[in-house]
């Protein structure tokens, strides 16, 4: 399989999570974001939606959108599951993702924050005003769910990782990336230490990628 990836994107971060907790190994290529290699014909061919990630498969068919790769990967892979097998759990577990994928990081990626630099004039203290609000909004809209649920347990869901805590730790390092106060949410912190106690996430995490050693 191959990977179109970049060291920063959340959002192939989670995919890389995944990839690596179902032991799947990948080759990955490359995208650098923010010199705009997304938008350009070359990767227009490869993801039309010129997002990323994307994974290709061994037969060359690529899919997009991560919660759509993690669900294909634990469909075809279904070892370990990164969704409960009963319907309440894959509920919540979708719900926790869709949290983080839908709620807090439209509002805090690349696009949002180059709009705000270049379109409305943000200095870099107004950047990160805007970004440490919805952080903050977003992070606890996750701890109360998360501190409430009788479902919560070593990780997200239970006692083994899922596709929530796939998507609950890139979005902790971006967090941690824009120095905010993270003290509110003593149930997200807990969650993101045991799931960076296991290689697959720590392996994942954008230090340890090619284009992060090669910038």
């Amino acid at each position: 399989m191959k990977l179109y990836t970049y060291f920063r994107s959340s959002a192939a971060f989670r995919v890389r999570i995944a990839l690596n907790l179902k032991g799947i190994a990948y080759q990955p290529q490359l995208v650098h974001l923010p010199r705009g290699e997304h938008r350009k014909p070359e990767f227009s061919a490869v993801n039309p939606q010129a997002l990323l990630p994307t994974l290709e498969l061994d037969d060359g068919r690529r899919l997009a959108q991560s919660l759509a790769i993690i669900e294909y990967l634990d469909e075809v892979h279904r070892e370990p599951p990164l969704l409960p097998r009963d319907a309440l759990g894959r509920s919540r577990v979708r719900s926790l993702s869709l949290l983080v994928a839908c709620e807090i990081h439209p509002l805090n990626n690349l696009r949002a924050l180059t709009y705000l630099r270049q379109q409305l004039g943000q200095d870099e203290d107004g950047v990160k005003t805007w970004y440490r609000h919805w952080i903050a909004d977003g992070l606890a809209k996750l701890e109360a769910d998360l501190a409430r649920s009788p479902d919560t347990g070593k990780f997200s869901h239970g006692d083994a990782p899922s596709m929530a805590d796939c998507c609950l730790v890139p979005q902790v390092f971006n967090a941690k990336r824009y120095d905010s106060d993270l003290g509110p949410y003593p149930t997200v912190m807990r969650l993101f230490g045991e799931c960076m106690r296991l290689q697959a996430f720590d392996r994942a995490q954008p230090s340890k990628q090619p284009d992060a050693m090669a910038s």
